[in-house]
């Protein structure tokens, strides 16, 4: 899912500073900038089933109230999600409203673009359902499943071997370890991928020993969030291996460029 010849641009929720996060829409523009994939974050609705939505609670982002996990997904759809984006430019009003989408939807029209799925709550059970939602798309060949929780990603881990994930944080923590002392990896990983900031409050995330590191693992690294094109330039000076952008618009001919002139 990532084999590329040059790095990879992701529009973050969609790309959220061009559109409503998380949205069909947010997606649609993300993808027409040119971004190779979407970045998105899934939670459970009241019926089981994933919906594509950030914050465990409504308020934020859509007309409604409460928890996400309150509502059913038929519910959360018929909310308008759309509402609290205010657009920097005339190009990115929106004309009409959405609600939530479900992670299925998502994937069904996106039929050709890569997607990292966040997984945000802290429960097994969402595990099982993105898992099962990702088999039914056809989509594993192009997703990759991160979260924070380790429970979360060792149950997707043992249901299907087949998808790639990422590390959580506990493992990228490890490996930043190991990045300063140069301890071995006594096992190869099961994630293929790091997610991760460039600096996570004084602490130096990506620095070239940590790619260098992580490229040893056989993972790729992409940062978040990338928005600025002298920013994109200088980490894929780096050598990560693509960056995650609320403003995929800038960052995909920051990266292009970058490309021609290697």
């Amino acid at each position: 899912m990532f084999a590329s010849d040059r790095p990879l641009v992701f529009a973050h929720r969609g790309g959220s500073a061009i559109g409503p996060e998380n949205t069909i829409l947010a997606i649609a523009r993300g993808l027409a900038t040119g971004a190779d994939g979407v970045e998105c974050d899934v939670r459970l609705a009241a019926d089981g089933v994933p919906v594509v939505i950030h914050d465990p609670t409504l308020e934020r982002t859509t007309s409604g109230t409460g928890a996400v996990r309150g509502l059913t997904s038929t519910a959360l759809a018929a909310l308008d999600a759309t509402c609290r984006f205010v657009p920097r430019e005339s190009s990115h009003a929106v004309a009409t409203p959405e609600g939530v989408p479900a992670l299925r939807e998502v994937l069904m029209r996106c039929t050709s673009a890569r997607a990292i799925i966040e997984l945000k709550d802290e429960d097994p059970r969402l595990a099982d359902a993105v898992v099962a939602v990702v088999h039914q798309a056809g989509a594993a060949a192009r997703v990759c499943l991160g979260s924070f929780h380790q429970v979360v990603l060792d149950r997707v881990r043992a249901l299907a071997p087949d998808l790639t994930t990422s590390a959580t944080r506990r493992e990228a923590q490890r490996t930043l370890v190991r990045s300063w002392v140069r301890w071995p990896l006594r096992m190869a990983p099961p994630y293929r991928a790091f997610q991760v900031p460039e600096r996570a409050g004084r602490l130096h995330v990506v620095t070239p020993a940590f790619v260098r590191r992580a490229h040893r693992e056989r993972a790729v690294v992409q940062v978040w969030t990338v928005d600025e094109p002298a920013d994109v330039r200088r980490l894929l000076a780096l050598g990560v291996d693509g960056v995650i952008s609320d403003r995929p618009d800038q960052a995909v001919p920051a990266r292009d460029a970058y490309v021609a002139a290697r």
